[in-house]
């Protein structure tokens, strides 16, 4: 079992809906040994692929895509939640993206300087679920006329449909851990095989 199925099993905590809180070890406090494992593991997995950029969406992506973008030894880019009052309307890519956990649909931007038609993305985020962020960043990629090689995800909860979602979509997903089941009244996490 990898160390981060260990650290979801032994330190993340079961909220109703199927909301799992993985706070102190990878979206607030992070455990270098977690972050060496996805590094390590999606490196092996597209390191074939001529990667250009990571992108991620703020927040809790960027700790995971910049130390996968250190490996590539290419930038990582993420997209804002919010416009910067020194970007205007025509120099950024904008889309929107839900949040399943939040409630709330935030408009996410990238700089055009920062995200080309010759660039080969590698998309990372710390969760997969109803594959909202995921989309939104595929977007962004599609309207700068870039190509997205793939998706690296820390944690995919396989029960949602984000992952079909991309499968549809035609996108290469490779997922650290896969859950099939949470169960909030056992207080128990069932992982699903495969990446």
């Amino acid at each position: 079992m990898s160390y981060l199925k260990e650290r979801i099993l032994k330190d993340g905590v079961i909220f109703p809906n199927n909301v799992l809180k993985i706070d102190s070890f990878l979206n607030q406090q992070i455990d270098p040994k977690v972050m060496r494992e996805i590094v390590q593991e999606i490196y092996a997995y597209y390191k074939d692929e001529k990667i250009t950029k990571v992108l991620t969406i703020e927040a809790s992506g960027i700790a995971p895509a910049i130390m996968v973008a250190a490996q590539f030894d290419v930038p990582m880019l993420f997209a804002k939640k919010a416009k910067a009052a020194t970007l205007q309307k025509d120099q950024v890519y904008e889309t929107k993206v839900y949040s399943y956990t939040k409630g709330t649909t935030s408009n996410v931007v990238v700089s055009k300087q920062y995200l080309n038609p010759q660039d080969r993305v590698l998309i990372i985020d710390d969760f997969l679920a109803n594959g909202e962020a995921a989309l939104g960043l595929i977007d962004l990629v599609d309207q700068a006329g870039a190509q997205v090689v793939g998706l690296g995800i820390c944690v995919e909860k396989s029960f949602q449909k984000g992952r079909k979602r991309l499968d549809e979509a035609g996108v290469k997903v490779y997922s650290m851990a896969r859950i099939a089941e949470i169960n909030s009244d056992r207080q128990e996490i069932i992982f699903a095989q495969g990446h």
